[in-house]
């Protein structure tokens, strides 16, 4: 590990490997801090991700896919169900894999990656450097670097030690849990959505294949909403009913942000994204393409910054703005989404499914049944029809 880089990324997830490759492929040196052992583990996701999306970044390796998406199916409170065929392909990838070929592709870039690296604070310099202080091999030590991005995770703490309010109301934070199931008789080419307020109130289940009668069943529940229960308990009883020969092979818990991004994504010397900086779809929780597309953003305006001798907020706020004026858009009409359905009850739910009855998966358009769930809301239907355009 060196005393100087130019670029200091702290978080081996999807967001870093990627800000970390764009980075050196545009001729700066980039250091790539990951506090566990290894990138890719533990793996906190449902791991589904889109074609577009993961494309617009990187070649998709089939090594990566554990199941191909083209259906979706919803399922109501009583079991009633609505199919929908989707133009859009999705996959639902194998994530210690995944994570460990990005951090490869940044080190042929030219990254230098280092586990059980943990960065215990920094500090300003007075030409506008931070030093950053990492504890490593069971020492400590100062890294001085002239842009440090964040990519630490939902409970980044690189954004805190930065004064960056990072706090969520629990309204917009979900509570998750989720099991890799075993033994379970599903569509191997099919993603499984329940909702109810009974099994994931203010959320919902979802069930995302892995091949060989494999599948990762989880829940979200919204903080507000949770009525003295953990995630786990409401996932328990979940699967009891609805999956009770399913083997629990593996159990995971973490916490999503469901609400916009951090209103200051750069400061000085220093810029924050994926989880770090809440870019996560607030109505899916979905937030692998949206990390890697804020990655690629911050990437190259960090080494044009460091090319053009100017690190200031100022100039580092082309990746805010970008962020801002593209993905950050339609997660804003998300958003405004998720805050009308999340207090959606049984009965309305009942009620859409109702609507779609016997009609075939090609003829149901997400759009369509995410108008429906906002037609007492007018306001929200021009939100509906312009983010699930296409699908």
């Amino acid at each position: 590990m060196k005393d100087r880089y130019d670029v200091l990324i702290v978080g081996g997830g999807p967001a870093g490997s990627t800000a970390a490759r764009f980075a050196a492929q545009n001729g700066v040196s980039v250091c790539l801090l990951e506090r566990d052992r290894e990138i890719g583990v533990p793996v906190r996701c449902a791991e589904g991700v889109s074609d577009t999306g993961i494309r617009k970044i990187i070649d998709i390796n089939p090594n990566w896919i554990a199941a191909t998406i083209k259906r979706f199916r919803f399922h109501s409170p009583t079991k009633k169900y609505v199919d929908v065929s989707s133009n859009e392909i999705g996959y639902v990838f194998y994530r210690r894999i995944f994570d460990h070929d990005l951090a490869v592709e940044a080190a042929k870039s030219g990254v230098e990656i280092f586990t059980k690296a943990t960065v215990c604070g920094f500090t300003k310099t007075e030409d506008g450097f931070t030093n950053v202080l990492v504890r490593y091999e069971n020492r400590e030590r100062t890294v001085q670097a002239k842009i440090v991005i964040a990519a630490d995770g939902i409970e980044s703490r690189i954004a805190r030690m930065a004064g960056i309010r990072t706090n969520l109301a629990l309204k917009d934070i979900e509570s998750c849990a989720q099991v890799l199931a075993g033994n379970v008789d599903i569509d191997p080419g099919r993603i499984d959505f329940y909702l109810s307020e009974k099994w994931s109130p203010g959320g919902y289940v979802w069930v995302f294949p892995k091949g060989n009668r494999m599948a990762n069943i989880g829940l979200g529940v919204n903080g507000s909403m949770a009525k003295g229960r953990s995630a786990s308990e409401y996932l328990n009883e979940f699967l009891d009913q609805n999956f009770p020969n399913a083997s629990r092979l593996t159990t995971i818990y973490g916490g999503v942000p469901v609400t916009t991004n951090l209103s200051r994504l750069v400061e000085d010397g220093l810029m924050i994204i994926g989880d770090a900086a809440h870019q996560v779809n607030p109505l899916t929780g979905g937030g692998i393409s949206s990390a890697m597309a804020a990655g690629k953003m911050a990437g190259i305006v960090a080494a044009d910054a460091i090319h053009c001798g100017d690190i200031s907020r100022k100039k580092l706020c082309t990746y805010e703005n970008e962020w801002n004026r593209t993905i950050g858009k339609d997660y804003r009409r998300f958003y405004r989404l998720k805050e009308w359905i999340r207090n959606m009850t049984d009965k309305e739910f009942e009620e859409i499914a109702s609507a779609f009855q016997g009609m075939a998966p090609t003829d149901v358009k997400i759009s369509s049944i995410f108008r429906m769930a906002v037609k007492n809301k007018p306001s929200l239907i021009v939100d509906a029809i312009k983010v699930f355009a296409g699908f």
